[in-house]
């Protein structure tokens, strides 16, 4: 369990790609869940005040009492919290953008979903991928406005970037290569970091996760052939 940062209200872990952050009816097959553990190593109860998705690494917050817990979250619903997010997508995006998609929830119902975007590096690799002698992936800054359910992974779907790894909404032939290539089958998306007003002490908090090691090797792997930075 790594954390992250820690005071006597708060608490953040750099959570593992595959983690879910509680239990959960959908996903029967899993045995560990960050709230149970994460109560195990500190002793005490905690309160996950934002969701990540299993597939998704990096900074999770809790709250380590019921009143931080009702503050933080209202923070989120008045958009005063701030995160970044760092994704591996398919081709070249533009240099920044704005997708604007209203997307449906589980209950069917229609919701405003912004994200926000900036590409930091595109990469072309000597693989030939389908009708195409090379194949093409970007690096992407993601800032999400808004917080739906699998919002960024949607998104990029949406704008055909899908993000390396997503399983359903990405794209399973380039799923497939990089499995058969370079035995990566996780999914490229992570929270990088949080940044909020600290509900008692007023400090401008801004917390930061370091990228998993199946990233950090995708990249470096990248890194070995040209890079053309935007």
């Amino acid at each position: 369990m790594e954390v992250i940062y820690q005071d006597e209200y708060l608490v953040a872990i750099n959570k593992p790609h595959g983690l879910l952050v509680h239990r959960s009816p959908i996903a029967a097959d899993a045995s560990e869940f960050a709230v149970q553990l994460l109560r195990d190593f500190l002793g005490q109860k905690v309160f996950p005040v934002h969701r990540l998705d299993r597939k998704t690494s990096g900074v999770l917050l809790f709250a380590l009492n019921e009143d931080m817990n009702r503050m933080m979250q209202e923070a989120f619903m008045n958009k005063q919290v701030k995160k970044k997010y760092l994704a591996l997508v398919r081709g070249y995006t533009p240099a920044s953008g704005v997708i604007d998609y209203a997307l449906t929830n589980e209950k069917g119902k229609i919701q405003e979903a912004i994200t926000h975007y900036a590409t930091l590096k595109n990469y072309e690799l000597q693989i030939p991928f389908g009708n195409q002698e090379t194949s093409r992936y970007s690096l992407v800054e993601v800032r999400p406005e808004t917080g739906r359910m699998h919002q960024i992974r949607k998104h990029f779907a949406h704008i055909f970037h899908p993000i390396i790894g997503d399983r359903p909404h990405g794209c399973n032939k380039q799923n497939k290569l990089f499995l058969e290539q370079w035995n990566m089958n996780t999914m490229l998306l992570h929270a990088s970091e949080i940044s909020f007003e600290h509900p008692v002490s007023l400090e401008l908090i801004k917390i930061n996760g370091e990228i998993h090691e199946d990233f950090k090797r995708i990249l470096s792997l990248f890194e070995s052939h040209t890079a053309l930075k935007v």
